[in-house]
C-alpha cells in the first residue's frame, strides 16, 4: 500500500477512537447527568474539560514530536488517551469525571496533530488533499457507528462502557505505529516555558470562567473573575510572543492570508458547529423524550454524509477552487444548521434523518477545504509551528461553541423564566450558533481568487498546475 494511503489510515485509528468517544459521549449526556444527580447542563464540562485539554496541550505536540520522536509521541499519546477512557468509565462524580476527561485530552492533544504533522511532512502537496481524505474516511466510521452504539450501550447496559468500547482500537493503533509509523525527528530549540505557562494558564482559566457562568455551582463573580484572568493572561502571551524568537505559538503565522483564513475563519465556522453534539442529542432526548437508541439513530446520518462527501471533496476544489467552495459552503452548512432549530416532536424521522444528512456532507466539505487550505502557503520548515496553531485554534473553537450552546440555553431559560432544557429554548439556540458559522464567510470571500491553487491543482495566475494525480480505488 502507497505510504499515501498507509500513514493516513494508521493516523485515522487515533482519529476513529477519539470521535468515537466524543459521539458516543454526547448521546449519553442526559443519562450520565441523570446517574449523577445534576443538570443535564451541567454536563457541559464534561465536554468542555477534554476540549480545554486539547487547547493547553496540542501547542507542545510539534516540540515533542520533534524532540522525542514522532513515533514514540504517537504511541505514547494514544496510551494516555486510553487510560483516561478507562478513568471515565470508573468515575465516581461528575468531578471525577470531569478530571478523567482533562487526562483523555492530554492524550487526544498528541495523538491527532502529530499524526497530521507525519503526513504533512512526507506526503506531497500535491496529494494532501487525497491524504487528508483517506485519514478522515475510516475516522468518520467513529461518529457513523458512535450515535447508535452509544444508545444501544446506553438504553440496554451501562453507559460506563461506552469509554472502554475504544480500547481494542487504541490498541491497534498502538501497534500499527511501531510499524509503519517514520521515527520522524528535527531540531529542537528550547522549549517556551514562559509562553506554555501564559498559554495554557490563559487558556484554562478563560474557557472554565466561560463555560462556569450561570452555573449554580460556581457564583458568577467568580466566573468572570477566572475569565478576565485569562484573557488578561493570553493577551500577555501576545505580547510575549513578539519579543521572543522562538515563541511557542508563532502568531506571526496569521500573516499568510491562506493560514489566516483557514484558522480564524475556519474557528468562526466552528463554534457554531461544534454546539451541535451538545444540543441536538440534548433536544431530542431531554425536548422530544426520544430514548438514547433513538436519538443515536437519527444522528449518526451526519457522518454518513460526512463520509461520502469525503470521497469527492477533492474533485469539488479542483473544479471550483478554495475561495468559491469556502464562501459557499459555509453559507450552505449555516442554513442546514439553523434548520435543526425547525425540527418539531411531530417531525418525520425520515425528514429529520434527510436534513442531517445533507447537512453532514455540507459540513464534511467545508472542514476537508479549511484543513487543506491552511497550508496551501505554508513553507515546510514552517509546518509544525503552523501545525500547533492551527490545531489548538480548533479545539478552542470547538470547546467555545459547546460553551456558547450551554450559555445560551440558560439564558434564553432566564429570558423565558423556563428551565434552561425548555424544548423551546433548543428552537431559538440552533439559528444564533448558525449565524456565528455564517460570518466565517466574510472571511473566505476575502482570499484571493487562486488562492491554494497549487494545492486545488487549478491554474494560477492565468500558469498551468497540474492536475493532482486521483488513482482509480474501489469505494470503502
Amino acid at each position: 500500500m502507497k505510504t499515501s494511503r498507509r500513514l493516513p489510515l494508521i493516523v485515522a485509528c487515533a482519529l476513529f477512537i477519539e470521535n468515537m468517544d466524543s459521539t458516543v459521549l454526547s448521546t449519553a449526556l442526559p443519562a450520565i447527568a441523570h446517574d449523577y444527580g445534576v443538570d443535564p447542563i451541567s454536563l457541559k464540562l464534561v465536554l468542555t474539560s477534554y476540549l480545554l485539554s486539547l487547547a493547553v496541550f496540542i501547542p507542545i505536540s510539534g516540540w515533542v514530536a520533534d524532540r522525542f520522536g514522532a513515533r514514540v509521541t504517537f504511541m505514547s499519546a494514544i496510551a494516555v488517551f486510553l487510560l483516561g477512557s478507562i478513568g471515565c468509565a470508573i468515575s465516581p462524580s461528575l468531578e471525577w469525571m470531569v478530571l478523567a476527561r482533562f487526562v483523555q485530552g492530554m492524550g487526544g492533544a498528541m495523538m491527532v496533530p502529530v499524526g497530521r504533522l507525519v503526513l504533512l511532512r512526507t506526503v506531497d502537496k500535491s496529494e494532501l488533499v487525497q491524504a487528508l481524505s483517506w485519514l478522515t474516511i475510516p475516522a468518520l466510521v467513529g461518529p457513523v457507528a458512535g450515535p447508535p452504539l452509544g444508545g444501544f450501550i446506553t438504553t440496554w447496559f451501562d453507559w460506563r462502557w461506552i469509554f472502554l468500547i475504544n480500547l481494542p482500537m487504541g490498541a491497534l493503533g498502538i501497534a500499527l505505529a511501531w510499524r509503519y509509523i517514520p521515527a520522524l525527528k528535527e531540531p529542537v530549540q528550547a522549549l517556551d516555558w514562559p509562553g506554555f505557562l501564559l498559554s495554557g494558564f490563559g487558556l484554562a482559566f478563560a474557557m472554565f470562567g466561560f463555560s462556569t457562568i450561570g452555573h449554580l455551582e460556581v457564583p458568577a463573580w467568580a466566573s468572570i473573575a477566572v475569565l478576565l484572568l485569562g484573557v488578561a493572561a493570553l493577551m500577555r502571551y501576545a505580547i510575549h510572543a513578539r519579543r521572543v524568537e522562538h515563541p511557542l505559538l508563532d502568531l506571526r503565522m496569521l500573516r499568510i492570508p491562506t493560514y489566516r483564513a483557514g484558522v480564524l475563519g475556519g474557528s468562526l465556522f466552528r463554534i457554531g458547529v461544534g454546539a451541535v453534539p451538545f444540543l441536538l442529542p440534548m433536544m431530542l432526548q431531554v425536548g422530544f423524550g426520544l430514548s438514547p437508541l433513538q436519538s443515536g439513530g437519527l444522528t449518526f446520518v451526519s457522518a454518513v454524509g460526512a463520509m461520502f462527501m469525503k470521497t469527492i471533496a477533492a474533485w469539488i476544489i479542483r473544479r471550483w477552487g478554495f475561495r468559491r467552495v469556502l464562501v459557499f459552503d459555509a453559507l450552505l452548512a449555516s442554513a442546514s444548521l439553523a434548520m435543526f432549530g425547525l425540527f418539531r416532536p411531530s417531525t418525520p424521522h425520515l425528514l429529520v434523518m434527510s436534513v442531517l444528512l445533507v447537512s453532514g456532507c455540507i459540513r464534511s466539505l467545508q472542514f476537508t477545504s479549511l484543513n487543506a487550505v491552511s497550508y496551501a502557503d505554508v513553507e515546510q520548515p514552517q509546518i509544525s509551528q503552523a501545525s500547533s496553531l492551527a490545531a489548538m485554534m480548533q479545539q478552542l473553537s470547538v470547546s467555545m461553541g459547546v460553551a456558547v450552546a450551554g450559555l445560551t440555553l440558560q439564558a434564553f431559560g432566564w429570558l423565558r423564566h423556563v428551565p434552561a432544557t425548555d424544548v423551546h429554548n433548543f428552537y431559538l439556540a440552533f439559528p444564533l450558533v448558525a449565524l456565528i458559522s455564517a460570518l466565517s464567510a466574510i472571511m473566505m470571500w476575502r482570499l484571493p481568487a487562486d488562492a491554494g491553487a497549487d494545492m486545488a491543482g487549478r491554474a494560477r495566475a492565468g500558469h498551468e498546475v497540474a492536475e493532482p494525480k486521483v488513482e482509480q480505488r474501489p469505494a470503502m
